[in-house]
């Protein structure tokens, strides 16, 4: 059997329950109406967009977002809202309050202002021994999580303030079932020049309404390389983490004590059984060699036994995990690795160039009931292709994904052109739910509030959050028009 959480480990930090779309809410009266796709050929849109009337984003009939803690404005603690707003998860909070956790892509020279301001005048308003990366006090790295205090019932925001600082390249991350927020680095960054620290690292913050910063500790033995996002398994506590690479891998993190990433666990990465050299890109060169020796691309809906081999060294000096991986133990190559969710028994991840037309995929990971002990050997999880549109028109290079409560999977494209929120719903079928009407910016961060009722998202430049709202309820009975 796997390793459970115990109950203890599960319950709620601080009194504040874990409440991404990962809960599974229940939606009565939705059908489950399909959407067929002429493959090849532009399908009609499932929604007629009404245009924004501020400019922000363009969303079916009945459906309304509003704009909070932008980019420049004040905190409650006196610092500026970073830029660049990229991942975050929700958490029950108290008293029916949601509590946001925001991922800020900064780095510590970017023309986008950090918490500090321009330049650095509000650093006195810190405890700067808990600042990872102080770069001398010259350049301190600016990247950053934000805590925000939400009412979905009053849609205000009463409170929002720095909880993480001086890490760099902030992308993605992911809930965990003990309510904290892991924030990933999305850099290889050495300690040298002004830089203090050597940077490629997971961070945890802990979810609360008081403002102040966290200890920023980096969680070294899940591994130093381009990171992007993580989930956790709530029955195990086994991370799995995804890397920005076009020739990254997929792995997980067994944690030493479930609930407790600090003291340490093994690293491993993915392998696909009987295939060499596995190459899950799809590209049209370099694809998978596969007995007897073929070279075709993995199709859709294939599940694939998989198996999971150590990594060791995993600070990486050299940055070269990936190639540990795949040069001398077999793990399978992914295309650029982005954002995952767990939602049941399965971890849905994009990978954002994947395809034969490098256009983006999602995977689906479902463990197995054995996971992580001896007898995963016997009953192995599997690997599927969950789709791979290969037509813009459908999805283009997805980024961050969540699962929606009545089950599709969310996904902010960050595509060359307009960039859209991307439904998919359980039988791999997509349709286009949102427009970024406001410039061509990648979305990012898409979750929904613990109560079902609104859907969180970034404009990253110039940084901006929004709440929608509208009858959830009604998305699977949509008809085409």
């Amino acid at each position: 059997m796997k390793p459970k959480l115990s109950r203890r480990q599960f319950l709620s930090y601080g009194g504040v329950a874990l409440g991404s779309a990962a809960v599974g809410f229940g939606f009565s009266g939705v059908s489950r109406k399909l959407i067929k796709h002429i493959p090849g050929l532009k399908p009609d849109p499932p929604y007629v967009f009404n245009p924004s009337p501020n400019k922000l984003l363009d969303l079916p009939e009945g459906f309304v977002c509003h704009a909070f803690s932008r980019t420049g404005e004040i905190m409650d603690d006196g610092l500026w809202v970073p830029g660049k707003h990229d991942g975050m998860a929700t958490f029950q909070g108290p008293k029916g309050k949601t509590i946001l956790i925001r991922n800020h892509e900064l780095t510590a020279n970017d023309k986008i202002v950090g918490p500090f301001g321009w330049n650095n005048e509000k650093l006195n308003l810190v405890d700067t021994e808990k600042i990872y990366d102080l770069g001398n006090r010259k350049s301190p790295s600016l990247g950053a999580t934000t805590t925000l205090i939400y009412d979905t019932r009053t849609g205000t925001l009463e409170k929002h303030f720095l909880s993480l600082a001086g890490t760099i390249r902030n992308c993605a991350g992911g809930p965990t079932p003990w309510n904290t927020w892991i924030t990933c680095e999305e850099t290889v960054q050495k300690a040298e020049n002004d830089f203090e620290q050597d940077h490629g690292y997971n961070f945890e913050v802990p979810v609360t309404t008081t403002p102040g910063l966290v200890n920023a500790v980096p969680l070294k033995a899940m591994g130093r390389f381009n990171h992007e996002a993580v989930a956790v398994a709530s029955d195990t506590g086994i991370v799995y983490e995804t890397e920005d690479r076009n020739d990254g891998l997929f792995y997980r993190f067994i944690p030493d004590e479930p609930g407790n990433l600090a003291k340490g666990g093994r690293l491993q990465a993915l392998i696909i059984r009987d295939m060499t050299d596995p190459d899950t890109r799809n590209w049209k060169t370099g694809l998978q060699k596969v007995a007897p020796w073929t070279y075709d691309p993995i199709p859709v809906s294939q599940k694939m036994a998989t198996a999971w081999v150590d990594i060791e060294n995993v600070e990486s000096p050299k940055d070269d995990l990936r190639l540990q991986g795949t040069e001398s133990k077999n793990a399978a190559k992914f295309a650029r690795g982005e954002g995952i969710w767990y939602s049941g028994d399965t971890i849905y991840f994009a990978c954002t160039n994947g395809g034969i037309a490098n256009k983006g995929q999602i995977w689906k990971y479902i463990p197995s009931q054995y996971e992580g002990t001896s007898r995963e050997d016997k009953e192995p999880g599997t690997l599927e292709l969950f789709i791979e549109p290969n037509d813009s028109k459908l999805l283009e290079n997805a980024d961050n994904l969540t699962v929606a409560p009545w089950g599709d999977v969310i996904i902010c494209e960050d595509g060359s052109k307009e960039q859209f929120l991307v439904g998919v719903t359980p039988e791999g079928h997509t349709y286009q739910f949102a427009r970024n009407a406001s410039n061509t910016s990648e979305l990012a961060g898409a979750v929904f509030s613990p109560d079902g009722t609104t859907l969180f998202v970034n404009i990253q430049r110039p940084g901006i959050t929004l709440a929608i709202t509208g009858p959830w309820g009604d998305i699977r009975q949509r008809k085409l028009v």
